[in-house]
């Protein structure tokens, strides 16, 4: 609204501070409504934040629902001969490995040449690599070649299987091509080289050829032989990286008890913090009177009931049925605390049993599947949560087009009033007009009758 600068100029009233003290008390009616907006918004901030700790909790108790989490094992190695990496498809065992060779690769080196750079090749010819498992590779070398383009085209055209460098002896320059793959099928056993030189070009000394060589060891007094030094399936799965020839390493597979345990403590941790992000939306300050963004909210409260009747559920079958069987009890705070020496016994001695209860042979057989279905009901798509959310968005987004309504019609209430006011001011002004009009005349007749 635009700006009053003239009210009060006729009647010499302060109808610009009167107007402005009932366009305070008018926009007071804003006030309760802008509470409402803030405090549905801080509510709506709060269900974010609780859906954030459910989920956190919701992925806990999903990692415990699933069988393989039980089954997670770990490899110790003593001894420098290998390395071990275990899959899932391992078994727990005990494994003595003793290696007797490793695996190398072959190498071939040409008959000496006295340069590197000039053409030894004329017409277009083809460098054939005889492989000791009847395969042949083939080079093709264009004409004018040179030592260094010989190494380029095999580098280039061997699809990796050959490597090609030059060396220099102190007397000339060989052709030097290993093979990149170990084991002795692989092995170069010659080539053509020095049939493939053009006419005068003249070389020295022999090809020198060293064969590759397959791994060899034995797991258990068992001989395995291998064509590199990185085996699969000697134990099952695991994976052995053959290291020190010579050497032997004992390979112990067995359970990893600590991944187990720190998966059952994760589940404790995500629900005490739960437990806790509740506690805080929901508190009331008595001193201050402040309250918490969920406090008294009946949807909180319903989630938290929710939540405690599940994890006091029991689980049927044998075995353990509820969480104190394994060392997990609900405090009196609502928190849940572990008997670590309990928990440590059952998951060294009765895993499966630990699996059982938890992941159950079912997808909401057991206790975290039935904590993850409940919880989805609470923070899946149209479950209570996002409910909540939606209902508040909905009064916030009324109470703005309230807001707004309002605002207008105090603006519109204003305008009228400064209506009345310009009016009155004119009066008045004409008022004071007409009595200083009169003032004067009988001020005037009253002279006229003295004299």
């Amino acid at each position: 609204m635009a700006a009053i600068t003239s009210l009060g100029i006729g009647s010499g009233l302060d109808l610009n501070g009167l107007l402005e003290q009932l366009k305070t008390a008018e926009q007071a009616k804003l006030e309760p409504i802008a509470q409402q907006i803030k405090s549905e918004q801080t509510q709506i901030s709060a269900y974010g934040q609780l859906k954030s700790a459910l989920e956190q909790f919701q992925s806990s108790a999903e990692a415990l629902n699933d069988g393989s989490s039980f089954e997670s094992l770990t490899t110790n190695v003593e001894g420098s001969a290998v390395g071990a990496v275990s899959s899932n498809e391992a078994q727990p065992g005990q494994y003595e490995v003793e290696v007797n060779q490793l695996a190398t690769a072959s190498s071939l080196v040409t008959e000496r040449l006295e340069t590197a750079v000039e053409s030894i090749v004329t017409g277009e010819q083809s460098l054939d690599f005889t492989i000791a498992d009847g395969n042949l590779t083939t080079i093709t070398i264009p004409d004018g070649s040179s030592l260094e383009d010989m190494r380029d085209a095999i580098n280039e055209q061997s699809d990796g299987r050959l490597n090609a460098s030059i060396i220099n002896d102190g007397e000339g320059y060989r052709l030097s091509v290993n093979a990149t793959d170990t084991g002795a099928d692989a092995s170069i056993e010659s080539t053509n080289f020095s049939d493939i030189l053009a006419a005068g070009v003249a070389t020295s000394d022999a090809q020198v050829v060293q064969a590759g060589q397959d791994a060899a060891f034995n797991v258990n007094g068992i001989d395995i032989v291998s064509p590199t030094n990185q085996v699969e399936g000697a134990i099952q799965g695991v994976t052995l990286n053959l290291a020190e020839a010579g050497a032997t390493s004992t390979v112990t597979v067995e359970q990893d008890d600590e991944a187990i345990r720190e998966q059952v403590t994760a589940f404790v941790d995500d629900f005490n913090t739960l437990k806790e992000t509740i506690t805080t939306l929901t508190a009331f300050d008595p001193e201050t009177g402040q309250a918490a963004g969920l406090n008294a909210d009946a949807t909180t409260r319903a989630v938290e009931r929710e939540i405690r009747q599940t994890i006091s559920a029991v689980v049927g079958g044998d075995g353990f049925n509820v969480l104190s069987d394994i060392g997990i009890s609900l405090q009196v705070d609502g928190k849940l605390k572990i008997d670590e020496n309990k928990l440590d016994n059952i998951v060294a001695t009765q895993p499966d049993q630990l699996a059982n209860f938890f992941a159950g042979d079912s997808e909401e057989g057991g206790m975290a599947g039935q904590i993850a279905s409940a919880l989805e009901g609470l923070v899946g798509t149209g479950g209570r949560l996002e409910s909540a959310v939606s209902s508040s968005e909905s009064r916030v987004s009324s109470l703005e087009d309230r807001f707004a309504t309002t605002e207008s019609r105090i603006e519109q209430t204003v305008e009228r009033y400064r209506t009345q006011f310009q009016a009155m001011d004119g009066m008045v002004a004409q008022m004071n007009q007409t009595s200083a009009y009169l003032t004067q005349q009988f001020a005037t007749l009253g002279q006229q009758n003295q004299s």
